[in-house]
């Protein structure tokens, strides 16, 4: 129920005291590294599509410039060219803000373009613990 800008600075607002230009500011950083236009500030969730509402989440998400992110299901709900995009953008951020990623997927490609390592759980039980090559390409 909240405009983009106000749920993308409610973390800034909270957690490191930010108000006004100065917080204003920060979220527009934060939309320009999720790539959504400023313009979206006023915008409410409702008037944007699944991967404009999901850029919206991880520039909510690394607001506070966490050093691990957990994204479970990050791109379940989006269609394969925006999901793409979304990966992308993941991969240019934490190179960027130098943030380690925890993937949560059930979603192979997924973690194919993303992970570095990888843990398969069964049941809730951990059953492969090794890098996407370990994992993926060799039995």
């Amino acid at each position: 129920r909240l405009q983009i800008a106000d749920s993308i600075g409610e973390p800034l607002r909270l957690a490191k005291g930010l108000k006004g230009q100065q917080l204003a500011n920060e979220v527009d950083r934060l939309l320009d590294s999720v790539e959504l236009p400023r313009a979206y500030r006023s915008r409410f969730p409702h008037e944007l599509s699944g991967g404009q509402k999901q850029r919206v989440g991880i520039a909510r998400a690394l607001s506070l410039k966490p050093q691990v992110l957990i994204a479970d299901e990050p791109t379940s709900a989006l269609d394969v060219s925006v999901q793409a995009r979304v990966l992308e953008l993941m991969q240019q951020l934490q190179k960027e803000m130098n943030f380690a990623c925890l993937f949560i997927t059930h979603d192979l490609a997924v973690i194919d373009v993303l992970a570095d390592r990888i843990a398969v759980m069964h049941h809730g039980n951990l059953v492969e613990v090794g890098t996407r090559d370990e994992i993926l390409r060799y039995p």
